[in-house]
């Protein structure tokens, strides 16, 4: 699949992006050498007249992509969390990337939905709307069940949109090939990986029963989150082509008037986005990747309904927590806890000085603190941080890079909400109370206790281990240090069961010595 063929494929974007203006762009993104911008131009510049034009009112790069269609479109979209690979200016562009396409009729999307659930689509809903928005990958229908006349949004995806997918990444994947082959400067940037991560995005929203768990799990997590609700999924009209979620009612979160007009505080609206957000990514490690107005509504109770689950961010443990000390260290502008966690968690190498680079991270924090309360931004600070990281060596973390992503577009919305909003004061609560629970002498015991109970799942393993060791040990085939070691083993499980230890704690200590 990834031959020759796609040949052609590369020659027609080439075109589109030399006719849009978007070669030069990219190519500047990217920090290409001289000779390569001459041979990507001198390639090019031949077949400009294949390209596609685009809508001329769009800036070059979204124009290009938008014109090669979805899984540009896609492709864009997903570089936009990636300013490490695109650069700051480009991810921005990229943000803003207009995700909308002509729609399909209704009658492909009554017979998907067919297809998929096999049930006639009149017998399961007394009403099924013309799309009430299209995408680049599914559109989205107002339907009614026929079983109690709930109002519910079904989602299709576009037909043969899995093929259309498949071809283009296929060029993709050559495309990057021959960028790392023939351009080893641009191997900094991983071309093979970043279409590798591309793919596997990709492959996942092609299955909407993965969105539908997506969508599942954040409800779990969240169901006792004041202020915030989330369409329920509806397992039994929902399958890969096609999900089915209750109808979301609401103010646009964009549209200020509508807000105002419903009689809603923005400024507790500003402030709750915003804590929603740190609490889903600090308390659960599992929050809403794509938090725009777009996918937000204020309903008529004043609740922040959120949807279109495609993209969800996951930060283990312990990555949360030297988040969280990160911020807290700022908020409290003690530089040096926040070099210290930076060397704890092995983001730094140990032989960097962390006085020094306390200092740089001073350079940082103290412009920042020093604005006007409307100006201060944490995904400032993130992006600053991520700068003077590099310099000292630290290498990309990708979930940190989606978070910070995140975070810029959840400030965004927070600020539209209430221009005047203090983002540190707003965040401060939710930090402290974080790092209370997770770091503090309570999540000390609350760790033994989880530990406790996974080691106490080896119990049984003990007399095997105890007769192994010792059958082992008088085996005169094994090494005398082997015996003496075994020896130790066998010792210490007894001691430690005779003097009351853990059987599980003395059997780790013991995997730790012998395996």
């Amino acid at each position: 699949m990834r031959g020759p063929h796609n040949i052609w494929r590369l020659i027609r974007t080439g075109a589109t992006f030399q006719r849009t203006g978007a070669m030069k762009a990219v190519l500047d993104a990217f920090e290409t050498p001289a000779p390569v911008r001459i041979v990507a131009r001198a390639l090019a510049t031949p077949f400009t007249f294949l390209g596609y034009k685009g809508d001329t009112n769009m800036p070059p790069v979204t124009r290009a992509l938008t014109a090669l269609g979805p899984a540009y479109i896609k492709f864009g979209q997903i570089l936009s969390t990636r300013p490490d690979v695109v650069g700051d200016e480009m991810a921005l562009q990229l943000r803003v990337l207009q995700d909308k396409l002509p729609p399909f009729s209704v009658q492909e999307a009554k017979a998907e939905v067919q297809r998929e659930l096999g049930l006639p689509v009149d017998q399961m809903f007394t009403d099924f709307s013309e799309p009430v928005a299209a995408a680049s990958i599914a559109q989205v229908h107002k339907a009614t069940l026929a079983e109690n006349g709930e109002e519910v949004a079904v989602k299709v995806l576009r037909p043969g949109i899995e093929r259309a997918f498949r071809k283009d990444i296929d060029a993709f994947y050559l495309a990057a090939w021959v960028v790392d082959f023939f351009s080893p400067g641009s191997r900094r940037l991983r071309p093979i990986e970043v279409i590798e991560h591309f793919d596997g995005v990709v492959q996942g929203e092609l299955d909407l029963r993965l969105e539908s768990a997506s969508a599942a799990e954040f409800a779990a997590n969240t169901k006792d989150d004041e202020g915030f609700q989330l369409p329920q999924v509806k397992w039994e009209y929902s399958a890969r082509r096609v999900m089915t979620l209750g109808w979301a009612d609401g103010a646009p979160m964009g549209d200020n008037d509508a807000i105002d007009a419903a009689g809603h505080d923005r400024v507790v609206l500003g402030d709750r986005v915003l804590q929603l957000f740190l609490n889903h990514a600090l308390r659960d490690g599992y929050f809403h990747a794509d938090m725009h107005q777009g996918n937000l509504k204020v309903a008529p109770n004043g609740d922040i309904v959120a949807y279109d689950f495609g993209i969800m961010g996951h930060i283990d443990e312990y990555t949360r927590r030297v988040y969280a000390e990160i911020l807290y260290g700022f908020i409290r502008r003690d530089y040096k806890r926040v070099a210290e966690v930076h060397f704890e968690a092995g983001y730094v190498p140990a032989d960097k000085d962390v006085d020094e680079f306390a200092r740089a991270l001073r350079a940082v924090g103290e412009p920042i603190f020093g604005m006007d309360a409307t100006k201060i931004s944490m995904g400032r600070l993130l992006s600053y941080l991520f700068e003077v990281t590099e310099r000292f060596g630290m290498e990309t973390r990708t979930e940190l890079i989606l978070l910070q992503r995140t975070m810029v577009v959840v400030e965004g919305v927070a600020r539209s909400l209430n221009p005047q909003i203090n983002i540190w004061e707003v965040a401060r609560p939710i930090v402290s109370d974080y790092i209370s629970k997770a770091i503090g002498p309570k999540a000390v015991l609350t760790d033994i206790a989880r530990t406790a109970r996974v080691m106490s799942r080896f119990g049984p393993r003990l007399p095997g281990l105890v007769e192994s060791a010792l059958i082992r040990q008088g085996n005169p085939e094994t090494p005398a240090k082997d015996r003496s070691l075994l020896r130790w083993i066998a010792g210490a499980v007894v001691l430690g069961t005779m003097i009351g230890i853990s059987g599980a704690t003395t059997l780790i200590l013991v995997d730790l010595a012998f395996f």
